[in-house]
């Protein structure tokens, strides 16, 4: 072990913070002394470090300075702090405590690489810092330094334009998880007439699965949950059964939605299993076959009833039409008409007379 370790003091101040802590690095300067008692150590900042501390802890820190005990760079320092301790630590052959790896300067010191050179810390609760040996994490910064031979920037991953628009509106609805299907129609449907829940069966054990196994009771699968299996519930069904084995189990329920087929050991689910399940039946049979059936019984029954109701229609309306009550009035008009005209042609003959008379005389 080196005889003198550099502490990257901003770093370690800000270990497990987003600012950092005057204190926390007080504790971890003590804790390295009390782990190599036999070294020097020299605390380096970078000149920021005054100004992102708390305000309480601005005091302390002057003083510090002032006391040498932590020590900043010049003003206007390439690299900042991190190259002054770099720096440092090259020149008295130091180790560095920091948890930084240092990808920039990894061309211009080798000896980062070195075995002792580089140690990290961390603060482990209940327990106290702890500080071990590392190496110095390579990436895209570390292999340009390498090959420059010197300092170069930090690579700044900057986003493309593309990614700084908007998110696009999907023009489209995303697909819907469907289950898978179990069984065929015309299977299920049979074996849920024949076996309503309770029913025992004779099973072969088919395949593994997630939480159990599936099973083949003739053309129908089924599934047997591991909390069917047994009480408590097993780790695993690979521990009971085996493919192939032949079983004896319980139908505990279906899924009309899935046409699957629910089984358990009787043992285990007869308590579950409270009346049997022959109402289900008649529903899923008559969710499949019932409707079409009742469709044309439906269409029928409307074609009948309009077929009746039009005979009442036309015996009403031949009713309504038969009275002359309403073709009376028809004559009576005509007939007013006629007198009103014979009225009018009588008056006219009087009057004709009258005159003839009253001129007769004169001549």
């Amino acid at each position: 072990m080196n005889k003198h370790i550099i502490v990257d003091g901003s770093n370690i101040a800000t270990e497990g913070r987003t600012e950092p802590s005057l204190a926390q690095l007080h504790e971890a300067v003590i804790a390295l002394m009390d782990e190599y008692p036999d070294a020097k150590i020299s605390v380096v900042v970078d000149a920021t470090f005054g100004h992102r501390i708390a305000k309480k802890e601005v005091a302390e820190f002057n003083k510090a300075i002032e006391n040498n005990e932590l020590v900043a760079p010049p003003a206007g320092a390439v690299g900042r702090g991190d190259a002054f301790v770099l720096a440092i630590a090259d020149k008295v052959n130091a180790a560095v405590l920091s948890n930084d790896s240092y990808q920039e300067f990894h061309g211009k010191y080798k000896w980062l690489f070195d075995e002792s050179r580089l140690i990290g810390g961390k603060p482990v609760p209940h327990i106290g810092w702890v500080f071990v040996e590392r190496l110095p994490v390579r990436g895209t910064t570390s292999r340009r330094s390498v090959k420059t031979g010197g300092l170069v920037s930090k690579t700044v991953l900057t986003s493309s334009p593309e990614a700084n628009q908007p998110m696009p509106v999907p023009k489209a609805p995303p697909p819907t998880a469907r289950a898978p299907i179990a069984n065929e129609v015309m299977p299920f449907l049979q074996f849920v007439e024949k076996h309503p829940a309770g029913t025992k069966v004779k099973a072969v054990v088919d395949t593994y699965a997630a939480n159990g196994i599936t099973v083949r009771i003739g053309d129908v699968s089924g599934y047997v949950p591991l909390r069917n299996m047994a009480s408590p519930v097993p780790r695993s069904a690979r521990d009971l059964y085996k493919i192939g084995d032949v079983v004896t189990l319980m139908v505990v329920g279906f899924t009309p939605s899935r046409r699957s087929v629910d089984l358990g050991v009787p043992e285990v689910v007869a308590s579950m299993i409270k009346e049997p399940t022959k109402r289900l039946t008649t529903k899923v049979v008559a969710k499949k076959v019932a409707p079409a059936k009742k469709a044309v019984i439906a269409k029928k029954a409307v074609v009948v009833k309009k077929t009746v109701a039009k005979k009442p229609v036309a015996a009403v309306a031949a009713k309504k039409v038969a009275p002359t009550k309403k073709v009376a009035p028809v004559k009576k008009a005509v007939i007013a008409k006629k007198a009103v005209v014979v009225k009018k042609t009588v008056a006219k003959k009087p009057v004709a007379a009258v005159d003839a008379k009253k001129s007769a005389p004169k001549k």
